[in-house]
């Protein structure tokens, strides 16, 4: 068979995934901090973007430079000729307008909401006149680091350059929980050093502030702070021995080991619940960030919800139309045009991708509140079950869509404040054929039930079963298992022995 050169034409569907498209995707699945942090990057790289500082929150289209009358946008000539076009003209020329921002908001119009849902304008609520943006965090002092706050405290209890180092090197071992995670022999050896030396060394940080740092297991920091407090007695070093049996709540064998009644047993066991069990993670933690929503939900005066993004969250930038034909009436070189019209493209794409993100959110969040409208009014108990598909189809949107603008957004409510993929839960059916109840709302009634049990009449995981069952919702066992242990409650052997403990 002879092998020969040919042309053949073939007709193939592709996906592909424009520069401008991944930027709004990208866009969408961005926390509110993360998101500031990208657009200042995107002002600082693109000269045509500029902060909206706007007093009234409307914003008024510049006034377009002079023309001699004929539109460059017809000719496409405006660069070359030097002329000063227009903010319409600039973007006909450069075809930058969008059409659709997600192929899949094709769809049909969301339906709208009645008066339980009242949703407004999504730049509604903008602050008036916020002036110059600082950056709070810039004057918040670095905090102490655990090493740092020992180190400090070797320097002033000891002298010798050797006690020094070794005390170091020991501060060296400790983790950020404050528990010491080296063996004092191989750290001696490692050192050169004679061991009951390290051992002195150690006893002098485990008498440094936080009171526990140093220890070696969970029974030595308590001891250290009960020992500070003049509470380590022979009764309660026998507890400190024995902390596997208070984990399994074997109080007979503990009363047995400490020589101690009920009552003192458990006035023991509540001073150790008032020890820290981890000295060391007061220092070293990062700035916090708290929380901000980025939508809020509100009564509304009329009945229903309110719906408004979160002003504050939303960086709101403008394309300096006035700048860029200056800038354009100047640029000569070919390198020059290409990069203005390189800078105005990605100026108009992120002004559009932000106005059509908050428009996402808002449509997304709408709808999460018209499936909780019962939680909201009533509480966790109404919980409903939902899923990602239930949001997509009733505001014609793909799933994918949907997950990527619940991820790291929070909503406000009159309950407080949650994570919008809070409301995505899984259904358990109901016994009586019913509608379904949601697993959060499931795991709310098992708590409440365990709260409210007494010393006489602890509930096993088959009477809770049971009681959900007539309640119309129908559960197995394991699941109820799996669930009391995510709340990390102890088995009903457990609490009975705590619970006749403390009653006695």
């Amino acid at each position: 068979m002879a092998l020969s050169a040919k042309l053949q034409l073939r007709q193939s569907q592709s996906l592909v995934m424009t520069p401008q498209l991944m930027q709004a995707i990208k866009l969408l699945q961005l926390s509110n901090l993360d998101l500031v942090a990208y657009v200042e990057t995107e002002l600082e790289r693109n000269p045509l973007l500029e902060r909206d500082e706007g007093e009234d929150g409307t914003d008024e289209e510049p006034p377009a430079a002079a023309s001699d009358g004929v539109d460059p946008a017809e000719t496409g000539e405006w660069i070359e000729r030097g002329e000063a076009p227009s903010a319409d003209s600039i973007s006909a020329v450069l075809d930058s307008e969008i059409t659709n921002l997600y192929p899949d908001d094709g769809a049909p119009e969301a339906r709208p909401l009645d008066a339980a849902a009242l949703v407004g304008d999504p730049w509604s609520g903008a602050s008036a006149g916020r002036g110059e943006d600082y950056d709070l965090e810039a004057f918040v002092a670095a905090q102490t680091s655990l090493r740092d706050h020992l180190t400090a405290q070797l320097l002033l209890a000891e002298s010798d350059p050797v006690r020094r180092m070794i005390g170091q090197d020991l501060i060296e071992q400790i983790d950020e929980t404050g528990y010491l995670r080296a063996d004092l022999a191989a750290v001696a050896m490692r050192l050169g050093a004679p061991e009951p030396l390290v051992a002195e060394l150690l006893a002098v940080i485990q008498g440094f502030d936080p009171v526990g740092v140093g220890a070696r297991d969970l029974g030595e920091c308590l001891a250290l702070q009960l020992a500070e407090r003049d509470r380590l007695d022979p009764c309660m070093a026998a507890l400190l021995a024995n902390l596997d049996l208070l984990a399994r709540r074997d109080f007979a064998a503990l009363r047995r080991l400490c020589r101690a009644d009920e009552e003192d047993l458990a006035e023991m066991i509540e001073e150790i619940r008032c020890l820290d069990p981890r000295p060391g993670n007061a220092f070293g933690g990062g700035v916090v960030h708290p929380v901000v929503p980025d939508v809020i939900v509100r009564p509304h005066p009329a009945g229903g919800w309110a719906i408004d993004l979160n002003a504050e969250t939303l960086p709101r930038v403008l394309v300096n139309q006035v700048y860029c034909a200056e800038v354009a009436r100047s640029a000569k070189a070919d390198g020059e045009k290409a990069f203005l019209t390189e800078c105005l493209q990605s100026a108009n794409w992120l002004v559009k991708s932000l106005d059509q993100r908050a428009k996402t959110i808002l449509k997304v969040a709408a709808e999460i509140v018209v499936q909780q409208d019962a939680f909201l009014a009533r509480g966790v108990a109404f919980l409903r079950p939902l899923n990602l598909r239930t949001v997509a189809d009733a505001i014609g949107m793909h799933e994918s869509t949907v997950s990527r603008v619940t991820s790291n957004k929070y909503v406000a409510t009159p309950r407080g404040i949650f994570e919008l993929k809070y409301f995505f839960t899984a259904a358990i059916a109901s016994a009586s054929g019913g509608d379904a109840h949601s697993a959060e709302a499931v795991r709310h009634r098992i708590r409440q039930m365990i709260d409210a049990e007494g010393a006489e009449d602890v509930l096993s995981d088959d009477t809770i079963v049971k009681r959900l069952r007539e309640a119309g919702i129908d559960i197995a066992r394991r699941t109820v298992a799996k669930y009391r242990e995510a709340m990390r409650i102890p088995s009903s052997v457990q609490r009975r022995r705590e619970k006749q403990a403390l009653a006695s």
